[in-house]
């Protein structure tokens, strides 16, 4: 079941004014604010949608995972939105990465959905999702936390034969659940994914070197400690919007590494982000337990190439921070087509900062669903192949 939200709300949902009481809150954000800052963010997409909270329940028959496991039998909910698409279109699932939620691809959806049944998805403990308490104390049971929700959220939408697209942190859960579930998922793509570079890469030897140091030391513990940047801005009470404000017009702004945001887009953009970030924590407390100071995966996916079993692309920014070489060993221990693409001026969020790059990387994954002869396809003028 799923409580839906039409476009059509938005209009009067962005006139409604907060209560003094909220203004005054030490940390003035609820699920409420994010939902509502989100349909602010998404009422410049052209494209008609719906939004829904699709019912995961309380937990799948059997589960290991301590949400699961809850005295508590109150049900879960993943915020998700639903594009308008054409008949027959494929799908394609977008799932966010770490201290994101699925508005970040408010740049893509009007291109992609005219192609694609977009949906997008926010994952359990992010975003204008349910934020439970998190109380997993492993890293096999945090990855179960996201890969059985996401498994849950799947059967409640009856999808199958689906492409799976998730960026950064996102495009390791994907990773994982496509390992799991294999044959729910067409095709995958990974977006400047997190988890293939291991910390005994010798081109990561200064990270070594690094905590090594005392200021090393210090932000190892911090992280050891689950010390997340959430947390900071919370601890701004009411000027943690403004904190908000300075980090995105300097990252999609002044500092970007392609199409600046406009002054429309990084406004909506800052409120979404601040409300997303400042909400309870839950999904974020992840971090340790997934990675090692550094951003190295403690079960890294290279270690899983061989098991591969759906074709994957990879699409990294060429100034992405995150090392696409990880990629290209993963893909010679492969044994299902892989490919990886890079999309000039743009860095991590490549989808915000070279949206249209972003979008003929995707079209061109996803020749064999969308073109009648997808071996006669080039590759688009200005990216490349790694």
């Amino acid at each position: 079941m799923a409580e839906e939200i039409t476009q059509n709300d938005v209009a009067s949902s962005s006139k409604s004014k907060k209560s003094f009481w909220s203004s005054l809150r030490w940390i003035p954000t609820s699920t409420d604010h994010i939902i509502a800052a989100e349909k602010r963010l998404l009422s410049i997409i052209k494209t008609g949608y719906v939004q829904e909270r699709v019912n995961i329940g309380s937990g799948p028959p059997g589960s290991k995972v301590r949400w699961f496991r809850s005295s508590s039998d109150e049900p879960r909910f993943l915020n998700t939105v639903t594009f308008d698409s054409k008949p027959d279109a494929p799908t394609l699932v977008m799932v966010h990465g770490y201290a994101a939620s699925q508005g970040f691809f408010f740049r893509n959806f009007d291109a992609l959905a005219s192609r694609f049944r977009i949906i997008a998805v926010d994952q359990l403990g992010w975003g204008g999702s349910s934020r439970p308490d998190f109380t997993c104390r492993s890293t096999e049971e945090t990855e179960a936390w996201f890969i059985d929700s996401f498994e849950e959220w799947r059967k409640a939408k009856n999808l199958s034969n689906f492409i799976l697209l998730g960026h950064s942190f996102g495009g390791y859960v994907a990773s994982k659940y496509a390992l799991k579930h294999p044959e729910h998922v067409q095709h995958l793509i990974l977006v400047g994914p997190a988890g293939f570079t291991e910390e005994t890469d010798p081109k990561t030897e200064f990270v070594t070197k690094f905590r090594a140091t005392w200021k090393g030391a210090v932000l190892n513990h911090l992280w050891e400690s689950n010390f997340t940047p959430q947390k900071i801005v919370r601890g701004f009470g009411p000027w943690g919007p403004n904190m908000v404000r300075k980090y995105t017009s300097a990252r999609f702004g002044t500092r970007s590494t392609g199409q600046k945001l406009t002054d429309e887009e990084s406004s909506l953009l800052t409120d979404y982000v601040y409300h997303t970030l400042a909400a309870k924590a839950s999904g974020e407390l992840c971090l340790k337990y997934i990675f090692a100071f550094g951003a190295f995966a403690r079960m890294p996916l290279l270690r899983s190439a061989p098991e591969w079993k759906v074709p994957t692309t990879f699409i990294y920014g060429t100034e992405d921070w995150m090392n696409y070489e990880g990629a290209q060993e993963a893909r010679k221990q492969m044994k299902v087509p892989c490919e990886i693409i890079r999309v000039p001026q743009a860095g991590h969020f490549v989808f915000i900062d070279n949206p249209s790059g972003f979008h003929s990387a995707v079209l061109y994954a996803c020749r064999r669903f969308l073109t009648p002869n997808p071996d006669n396809e080039s590759l688009p003028e200005g990216l490349s192949s790694a």
